[in-house]
């Protein structure tokens, strides 16, 4: 064999091992459907384990269990037994049918926590990824990516003079921002603590959302900004000079004032890159959790920026520790909020919220001095099902 015909021989080699690892990167999940969801939207999870002596499904579809966690007693997903089938494939079906929602789980394989091989929609949620489905019907179709004109959504950087740093934020522009000439409010949208710019594009379904909204007419066409709340990050994990590192909740300047201190820089970049309109009448603003404590005192700040606010499962107060003039002398800054009456001040919360107290007392607070506001309560507690609801909720009502 001549040399040439060795080097197209080892070539051709090459190239059938590196065609195999690409194979099996194409076919790499399970010959099985997981999770499978029946006409009547009972829904039937699988995973082929022959070795495991015990497979576990834990997600949001399963009824919560209360729990203790640092903020108190909380919501948390249950957990169902999987059973053993033939040719080592575990089973479970869902005891009923599942009601319309966007639903997140994992499986737990003899104690240890994984997702689902044959589901290769993944979410992450802080330091979490888990597998999501969805069913359809009712306000759940508004989470679908439905035949309907469709908005942009970009990931743009801005500089933070009261950070000194560029930053990472998300930006949804309404079907036909870029064919037209019209000005649009701005609907500033805010995440909990852990979470990032990436938090309610992926886990809030925003665009979908507002896209649906749009097109059935029951949303203004409106600029969504998600920021990243989190003061000391120029972006999500992954996405910054940091490279990649494991997402934590642990982060130093949260909740103590340097948010809200440095949110007209966002403002302000909108401002000046987007056709936005530049007055309070044309600004919303609302989070949840971190990002409704965030929305409650920057609105207060600076009182002549939002004429919209809602607060969804939000902190109300900073901790005992903080020192923050973002934080001082609340009763004036809430009476001068207020006496320039608002066009909403939205409050929302779920019943078993370990934040329900919080809320229950500063509703009660503004009863007392007399500030109006709409108040929603829901069931359940701290989490995506009620946000997403929410926000479904409160996009109507701007901009009327």
């Amino acid at each position: 064999m001549t040399y040439l015909k060795r080097i197209a021989v080892a070539i051709i080699v090459v190239c059938l091992h590196f065609s195999s690892f690409a194979q099996q990167a194409l076919w790499g999940g399970q010959n099985i459907v997981s999770p499978e969801v029946d006409a009547d939207n009972t829904v039937i999870f699988r995973l082929h384990a022959p070795q495991a002596t015990k497979v576990q499904v834990t997600g949001d579809f399963l009824p919560t269990q209360r729990v203790d966690s640092p903020y108190g007693k909380t919501d948390a997903p249950g957990v169902a037994d999987l059973v053993k089938g033939v040719n080592g494939i575990w089973e479970y079906k869902t005891a009923a049918p599942l009601s319309p929602e966007l639903y997140s789980y994992s499986f737990i394989v003899d104690g240890f926590k994984t997702t689902d091989p044959n589901n290769v929609y993944l979410i992450r949620d802080v330091a979490s990824v888990t597998n999501v489905f969805l069913i359809g019907g009712g306000k759940a179709d508004l989470y679908k990516v439905n035949k309907v004109p469709h908005g942009t959504v970009s990931r743009r950087w801005y500089n933070s003079p009261a950070l000194k740093m560029d930053r990472r934020i998300t930006i949804y522009t309404p079907p036909g921002y870029e064919a037209g000439s019209k000005q649009y409010p701005v609907f500033y949208l805010l995440h909990g603590m852990g979470g990032d710019e990436e938090a309610w594009i992926a886990l809030g379904r925003t665009a979908q959302i507002l896209d649906n909204l749009i097109a059935q007419g029951k949303a203004f066409p409106m600029i969504v900004v998600m920021t990243n709340g989190n003061a000391a990050q120029e972006a999500a994990p992954g996405e910054s000079s940091l490279n990649y590192y494991k997402p934590t909740m642990q982060l130093p300047k949260t909740m103590e004032g340097s948010m809200e201190e440095s949110f007209p820089d966002v403002v302000s970049f909108i401002d000046k890159n987007y056709r936005t309109i530049k007055s309070k009448s044309g600004r919303a603003i609302a989070g949840l959790s971190m990002g409704g404590f965030h929305s409650l005192h920057i609105s207060k700040q600076y009182p002549d920026m939002f004429d919209y606010v809602g607060l969804f499962s939000a902190a109300i107060m900073p901790g005992k520790n903080v020192k923050s003039p973002m934080y001082e002398n609340m009763d004036e800054k809430l009476k001068v909020q207020f006496s320039k009456k608002p066009k909403l001040y939205w409050i929302a919360i779920g019943k078993t919220d370990f934040l329900y107290k919080a809320n229950e007392d500063y509703r009660k607070m503004l009863d007392e001095k007399g500030y109006k506001y709409t108040y929603h309560e829901s069931e359940g507690g701290h989490i995506w099902r009620n946000w997403r609801l929410y926000l479904t909720d409160f996009a109507p009502l701007l901009f009327k």
